[in-house]
């Protein structure tokens, strides 16, 4: 049964309203899994390419003077330093590479165009004022497999010579810095673009070197198409789907057979819960007091024991809450008046008269009597012409 008298008044106003709407959750929540399940989620995504391009150059010198490090005709490849008199002249190799990361493949068809200068500056406190520009290399070369080299030979001691000579130039000014510089063009196919990288080449009387590696490398993407994904719904959704509908439809069951019918019955309860501290139970006897004043509510009886400092006292046999102050009784009582509920109905009949047997009757009572044939006068009876006759008879 249902403890809480706010839950069974709202329940008996709107018991149908929430079970219909419960049973309407509960079948769209069923219908929405089977739903769910049937339908499984489709995403789609769109989907790149990805081109890298690599750019390094790689040195190397042939010994051309026999030493007490290497040998005449050896090839020296990517040293940390190279010596002036065993290996005068450098080579320079620009290596460029064009892939597609995505698929992991060369891209075959891309142009490529190396340049490689050399260029001195004159500085002064960090700042170029002055600039001549050596151009090494421009060339085009083919790409094969993704990849495109080229090669340059540079002297080395003719640079050397001409950085001298312009540092006494500029003797007491600035200084000379010497530059190597790659720059690369490329173009995949799908995207053009130009790789720059430069490093400080120093050269002294005996050696020189590059003071950093040349490398440089960019990347490009371009949307390729779209991938579809198929995927079972979320678990957690289905299953609170099913839930939901599960409790929903099993809500209205119990609402509807527990809602209360009577309305009224259930306010009364919520009244007699609000104002139980002024409720008494007892029994009222029918003879007390000398008026009996009707409220409609409970809540004006309650009033009245406010106002009053009186109990509300509760007959739970009559159904009627009453309080009685001064010879009046303030009541209510959903079954009607006071000759309604204090007093039992009673159902009395006409009772036929009783006639002592052992007395006589008097003439009132004899003519009360309705005439039968057991007295009717007859031709050899008593007849009833006089009524000393009669009296005499009897």
């Amino acid at each position: 049964m249902i403890d809480n008298p706010r839950l069974e008044l709202l329940l008996a106003r709107q018991g149908r309203a929430i079970t219909i709407a419960l049973i309407a959750v509960g079948l769209l929540a069923i219908i929405a899994t089977g739903w769910a399940v049937a339908n499984p989620e489709t995403t789609t995504s769109p989907q790149f390419d990805e081109e890298a391009v690599t750019a390094n150059v790689g040195t190397s010198a042939i010994v051309t003077e026999s030493g007490t490090l290497w040998t005449d005709g050896e090839e020296l490849s990517n040293s940390s330093v190279y010596f002036l008199n065993a290996s005068p002249e450098l080579t320079v190799a620009p290596e460029t590479k064009l892939r597609n990361e995505t698929g992991g493949t060369p891209i075959e068809d891309g142009d490529v165009t190396h340049e490689v200068v050399l260029r001195f500056e004159a500085n002064r406190d960090g700042s170029a004022f002055w600039n001549e520009t050596h151009q090494v290399l421009r060339e085009s070369p083919s790409v094969e497999n993704g990849v495109a080299t080229s090669r340059a030979t540079i002297d080395v001691e003719s640079y050397r010579q001409r950085q001298r000579q312009l540092e006494r130039e500029v003797s007491g000014v600035g200084s000379v810095e010497l530059v190597m510089e790659l720059r690369v063009e490329y173009d995949t196919g799908r995207h053009r673009g130009t790789l720059t990288t430069a490093t400080p080449v120093t050269i002294t009387e005996d050696a020189y070197w590059l003071e950093e590696s040349l490398a440089d490398s960019a990347s490009h993407s371009h949307r390729s198409g779209t991938t579809r994904t198929t995927e079972s719904r979320n678990p957690a959704l289905v299953g609170g789907l099913s839930v939901l509908g599960t409790l929903s439809l099993a809500g209205a069951a119990i609402v509807a057979r527990r809602s209360p019918t009577d309305v009224e019955a259930a306010r009364r309860a919520v009244h007699e819960q609000r104002y139980a501290e002024w409720i008494s139970r007892g029994s009222i006897p029918m003879w007390i007091g000398d008026y009996h004043v009707s409220l409609d509510t409970l809540e004006d009886v309650v009033d009245v024991a406010i106002d009053t400092n009186e109990r509300v006292v509760h007959d739970t046999q009559r159904g009627l809450f009453a309080v009685v102050n001064d010879g009046v009784v303030y009541y209510y009582s959903d079954r009607g008046l006071w000759e309604e509920t204090a007093w039992p109905e009673m159902d009395l009949k006409e009772q036929p008269a009783v006639i002592d047997g052992d007395r006589d009757l008097s003439p009132e009572e004899l003519s009360e009597l309705d005439p039968s044939d057991e007295f009717a006068a007859s031709d050899e009876g008593v007849g009833f012409d006089d009524d000393e006759e009669v009296w005499e008879q009897l």
